[in-house]
């Protein structure tokens, strides 16, 4: 989720150990299909007005697959954005340890309202954070009222050593130095240590990591090919755009194209494209992925307070499409790369990603909803 944007980009403004690139003017052609006229447009506007240097849609409906890029992959050699690019996906990867944690649930390994005390004894302790009052469905709905450790991580550290590897357990002690937001089950807060708890939870129930169970229960299945869970790498494999971020308003770029992604773990570390993006929303909101009750759950939503209508269920996010109905997915961001997919249960995905966060405007947060808005709209069969 893009929770975090503007505190990132006042930190960022301190970090001095990252040389800054000049910015050049972003390259405006788009390649794609011709019968995409809206789209086309807010492409354009994410890598011109909005000060995006790059960005991709991929959309998959039933005229069959297209992608439109706009825009630099590489501000320093103008190389194009390619349509084939994989990315860092920040965010999104909460909906693959969901869709975990929800296999476990079907298979009768775990139980949704079990306090996370049962998966994980003495891990969710003190300063009024109690393991016994906290089920795992809270961890995945953000109900548990767990402060967020990314409001109390160093990141000023985090960006003098970007390749240090990052405990998942440590992350999690940062935020239990702090109190709870509020008591479990009474609000709503977005926190990003509630998935790192729930890797820890894949981890204990069977006896792997939360990417090996990933791999074994989604990327194979689905065959995902530019789908991994990167574990310390800080390389993103094949073709691929650098990322970049924005200390400031008018400021130069800093690159953050390698970074050790361990700082995300479970909660945001993945790395994917387009193709695989919409091949796996697909599939969950098909029902290809969990068993019936559990995709209930997993869609089970509770409003999160944004005035654009936004609900959200165990690591999947509703929101209106403005030709109506509804979409599922989630966004993400993580230094370098912002990105948003979204399905509709008759067969409609869509993912952007613009190679700029933090430090992009509220029009680039704008416009990746309106990318995946209009590209889910364009195709909307007729009632």
């Amino acid at each position: 989720m893009i929770k975090h944007q503007r505190a990132l980009s006042g930190v960022l403004a301190l970090a001095v150990a990252v040389a800054p690139l000049a910015a050049g003017s972003a390259a405006t052609a788009s390649t794609g299909t011709a019968d995409h006229d809206g789209l086309h447009e807010v492409m354009h506007r994410l890598t011109t007005v909005d000060g995006g240097p790059g960005a991709l849609i991929r959309v998959r409906d039933r005229r069959g697959d297209a992608v439109l890029t706009s825009g630099v992959a590489d501000v320093t050699s103008r190389a194009p954005m390619r349509g084939d690019s994989s990315f860092r996906i920040g965010s999104m990867t909460k909906m693959f340890v969901a869709t975990t944690v929800l296999q476990l649930v079907g298979e009768r390994r775990v139980v949704l309202d079990a306090p996370v005390e049962h998966y994980l004894p003495g891990v969710v302790r003190g300063h009024g954070n109690d393991g016994l009052a906290i089920t795992v469905r809270q961890l995945l709905q953000h109900t548990s009222g767990i402060p967020d450790y990314l409001n109390y991580l160093s990141l000023q550290e985090v960006l003098k050593d970007p390749l240090a590897h990052h405990d998942t357990r440590d992350l999690v002690n940062i935020a239990l130095a702090h109190p709870p937001t509020f008591k479990p089950g009474t609000g709503w807060s977005y926190s990003n240590t509630g998935y790192l708890l729930a890797g820890m939870l894949i981890e204990k129930v069977t006896g792997h990591t939360y990417g090996q169970e990933i791999r074994r229960r989604i990327i194979k299945p689905l065959r995902l090919r530019q789908t991994y869970v990167p574990g310390d790498t800080s390389a993103i494999p094949g073709p691929h755009p650098r990322g970049y971020a924005r200390p400031g308003q008018d400021a130069p770029l800093m690159d953050f194209t390698a970074i050790n992604p361990s700082v995300a773990g479970p909660s945001g570390s993945m790395i994917s494209s387009g193709t695989d993006l919409n091949r796996f929303l697909g599939a969950l909101v098909r029902g290809s992925l969990l068993r019936p009750a559990q995709l209930r759950d997993m869609m089970r939503t509770r409003p999160t307070g944004s005035p654009g209508g936004s609900a959200y269920g165990l690591g999947l996010e509703s929101d209106p499409l403005p030709c109506g109905g509804l979409y599922w997915g989630h966004d993400g961001g993580i230094l370098g790369y912002q990105t948003l997919g979204g399905a509709t249960v008759d067969g409609r995905q869509a993912t952007v990603m613009v190679n700029l966060y933090p430090g992009g405007s509220d029009a680039q947060d704008h416009d990746t909803k309106a990318a995946v808005q209009t590209a889910l709209c364009e195709d909307r069969p007729s009632l």
